[in-house]
């Protein structure tokens, strides 16, 4: 009979995105992988037909995004009625909202039953760090409360992994610098960014990739390009989102429609970034951003903003430049820069194809082996 580990995140297009090198261990270890999830809701960049033939056993589960929501209620009866049917030994949990249900169910079974399962939750960048806005903070004492029913707390960057040090953790506190950044593939022969998007052959290109969203603020960066109205420059915004209507609308009345492209959701970022000279990255809040690190991997200086995360990635001056303020400003003078010393820029380029070494999928493979191996010979303690 196999052992049972179960994954939970409210978004189901999670784990095939950023999660199957974990499946891959546990299968490997002998479990019998089960993945709880919202498979009803049409998410932005899901895909489950990702899941198929992995060996994941899928179950619904009535997630909500709002904490205020009844279906709260509903989705956590359903996380106790599943792990009193199947008995997992292992439990891997991931959001703020599904993180907290999944150990609250937990410790319901574990006192109805008597059974021990071991519980990790990752945080891919906790809702409060320093300069978040107050409401964040809301989520402090619930993390908190719940860190005493979780046997591993793993954490991806070195501030939330300082804050975390001191939550009343029933097992351990761990860090994992991130979920791995994979080898890039082979570069596609028939690919050409400049011809699919009209883009002058003598420009330079300015790239961001990421999610259409208010904490993405990909505003800032448009804002920008206005300062760059007759260089040989264009910017290119990859990426979806609620904020894309009002994103058209400001490029159009900013009249930068040959100037700022929105490509819309993109499947070969990799590609994209070769042909790219420059990344940017306004983004307000991250835990360990893989989008800046593919932009490394690629060999482009990179000028974002100095929050957590980032700066375990960047050191300002090396990779790129970091902006405590980051304004519109900011980003064209570093833009400023890398156009006026070539040079310069090809450096910080190549210094962050060697940094983001550090953060490659081996590097997280080998810890979270540690991770798992570690909470399976606690099972039944």
């Amino acid at each position: 009979m196999h052992k049972k580990a179960l994954l939970v995140t409210r978004v189901s297009g999670f784990v095939p995105q950023f999660e199957m090198n974990n499946v891959k261990i546990l299968q490997e270890m002998g479990y019998e992988v089960h993945y709880a999830s919202n498979y009803n809701t049409v998410v932005y960049g899901q895909d489950n037909s990702r899941l198929a033939d992995t060996g994941i056993r899928r179950h619904s589960i009535h997630f909500c995004r709002s904490p205020f929501s009844l279906e709260v209620l509903r989705a956590y009866r359903e996380l106790v009625q599943l792990m009193l049917e199947e008995k997992f030994e292992l439990i891997h949990c991931h959001m703020p909202l599904t993180g907290i249900l999944t150990r609250k169910a937990a410790e319901k079974v574990r006192r109805m039953t008597g059974r021990r399962t071991e519980v990790l939750y990752t945080a891919h960048g906790l809702h409060f760090f320093k300069g978040a806005p107050l409401g964040n903070w809301l989520y402090y004492m619930p993390e908190r409360h719940y860190a005493r029913y979780t046997d591993k707390l793993i954490l991806i960057n070195q501030e939330d992994y300082e804050r975390g040090s001191h939550f009343p953790v029933r097992g351990s506190v761990e860090f994992v610098p991130g979920v791995g950044i994979r080898p890039m593939p082979d570069p596609d022969p028939a690919f050409d960014l400049r011809s699919q998007y009209g883009i002058p052959e003598d420009h330079k290109i300015v790239v961001s990739v990421g999610e259409l969203t208010e904490s993405k603020n990909q505003s800032v960066l448009i804002r920008a390009m206005d300062r760059f109205r007759r260089d040989k420059l264009t910017c290119i915004i990859c990426g979806t989102g609620p904020v894309k209507d009002r994103l058209e609308q400001q490029i159009k009345e900013m009249y930068l429609q040959d100037k700022v492209i929105l490509a819309g959701y993109c499947t070969n970022i990799p590609d994209i970034l070769r042909q790219s000279d420059f990344f940017a990255f306004p983004s307000m809040r991250e835990g360990l951003p893989v989008a800046l690190m593919e932009a490394m991997q690629a060999g482009l200086p990179v000028m974002a903003a100095d929050i957590r995360g980032n700066h375990d990635l960047i050191r300002d001056g090396e990779g790129g430049f970091l902006f405590n303020e980051n304004l519109p400003e900011d980003y064209a003078q570093a833009i400023r820069y890398f156009l006026k010393y070539p040079d310069e820029a090809a450096r910080m380029g190549k210094w962050n194809r060697k940094q983001v070494d550090n953060f490659s999928l081996g590097v997280v493979e080998k810890r979270m082996r540690e991770i798992y191996h570690a909470a399976e010979a606690m099972e039944g303690a």
